[in-house]
């Protein structure tokens, strides 16, 4: 008797929802987005954006100023665009972007190509002692301090005849490998690896393998080691410091170095030639930050 009652509820609810929706009683449901805020985490992150967007005002209002006026956050009462246009005269700034865009890209290509590779090598060998070991040394190498290791490294590149470009981006290559590896063997792992057997059965060697099906799945993790790399080898100021000898082959940061001096009453001209050093590594970043917190939160994650 219980399940008779139970069916004949369950049937007249469904006569009821089909009797309603026939004759237009009822309401299709709606479903409402949770408007709730957290107030409080916001007001932390507009506190926090404080940090990055009041030091970018003053960086810009700075540059279009006078050097009477700089030093206050005034708007300036004339547009001093010319700043610009002398600032990229004083650190010959097509050179130098030019330099920093062969090492950055030369950087992120090669980094794309050995390091996810080793990082597939890795993440299908882990059940060997060498590769365990290899994984392990290369992740404890991140918290090895760069000081440490940085006048070893200028004397090995000097002693190799590696002090110049070629160097350079070797080391943002084998410097990176520790980081890259950690997020990239995670989402290597979440790959099925019948993929695999499957193109093995097929007589596909592992390099093809590696190429056809791997590294196209790799996407996410591909861009966010392109997009960290690029804002490491554009940005970096030490490693080019203590590795590049000819100062024709500096970098921007090392050319601003070079004539600090010079800028030392001038700072309008100076925060130009850090805003002109800074836009292109920020559009890429603006465009392409959702790939790089993305991919992290993939590879960490198995």
């Amino acid at each position: 008797m219980t399940s008779a009652m139970t069916s004949a509820k369950a049937s007249g609810v469904a006569a009821g929802v089909t009797t309603g929706a026939a004759d237009g009683d009822r309401k299709p449901l709606k479903f409402h987005k949770d408007r709730n805020i957290n107030w409080w985490l916001t007001a932390v992150v507009a506190v926090l954006s404080l940090t990055i967007l009041v030091p970018l005002y003053f960086t810009i209002v700075t540059a279009l100023k006078t050097p009477a006026e700089a030093g206050t956050f005034a708007l300036p009462t004339s547009w001093e665009w010319h700043n610009f246009a002398d600032a990229s005269a004083k650190v010959n700034y097509p050179r130098a972007a030019l330099n920093s865009a062969i090492i950055t890209v030369l950087a992120v290509v090669l980094t794309l190509v050995t390091n996810t590779f080793v990082a597939y090598a890795v993440a299908r060998n882990q059940d060997k002692r060498f590769f365990r070991f290899l994984y392990y040394f290369f992740i404890l190498a991140m918290f090895v301090p760069f000081s440490v290791v940085m006048l070893p490294i200028a004397k090995q590149m000097g002693t190799l005849h590696l002090d110049n470009q070629a160097g350079l981006i070797i080391l943002y290559m084998v410097l990176g490998l520790g980081t890259n590896l950690f997020i990239a063997t995670g989402f290597i792992r979440s790959i099925p690896i019948s993929l695999e057997e499957a193109a093995r059965m097929d007589g596909a060697s592992t390099w093809r393998i590696f190429w056809t099906i791997i590294f196209p799945l790799m996407g996410p993790i591909n861009a966010t080691i392109a997009i960290t790399t690029c804002l490491w080898a554009w940005n970096d100021f030490l490693l080019p410091l203590i590795v590049l000898t000819d100062q024709s082959n500096q970098t921007i940061p090392l050319a601003q170095y070079v004539f600090s001096s010079q800028f030392a009453t001038n700072y309008p001209m100076a925060f130009s030639s850090y805003l002109m050093a800074m836009a292109p590594v920020l559009v890429v970043y603006i465009f392409a930050q959702k790939w790089v917190v993305g991919g992290v939160m993939r590879g960490a994650v198995k």
